[in-house]
């Protein structure tokens, strides 16, 4: 799994993208599992994705409301199929409003950049 920390940070709250091949829903789901393994992701306030598999978009917000739903659109832009995309959030106190968005965009960039090398 490829892995970037500490990408944003903003108002105390901090951000890393991560992301793998991945063909089901389930498979996203352990590899996830996996991401927590690791003690820094484990006391993450969200980990928000986003996946399509076999054509189907499939995500989740993890109480980061919207945020699966943008991945998914850049995902689709980028016409990256079967390889999941997380972006984590440790939320550090402050609402960041519409500006949690722009983060999460940015994320998915940083890690789509990364991936083409």
């Amino acid at each position: 799994m490829r892995v970037i920390e500490n990408i944003i940070s903003d108002r105390g709250s901090k951000y890393a993208v991560s992301g793998a091949p991945c063909g089901s829903e389930d498979e996203a789901k352990a590899l996830i599992k996996e991401l927590m393994h690791r003690k820094k992701f484990a006391k993450a306030t969200h980990h928000s994705w986003g996946l399509i598999a076999d054509g189907v978009p499939i995500k989740n917000d993890d109480g980061e409301s919207g945020a699966g739903m943008v991945i998914l659109r850049m995902l689709e832009r980028e016409q990256l199929q079967d390889h999941l995309l997380i972006v984590t959030r440790w939320y550090g106190g402050k609402h960041l409003g519409g500006d949690r968005f722009r983060h999460v965009q940015e994320s998915v960039r940083i890690y789509l950049a990364d991936l083409r090398g």
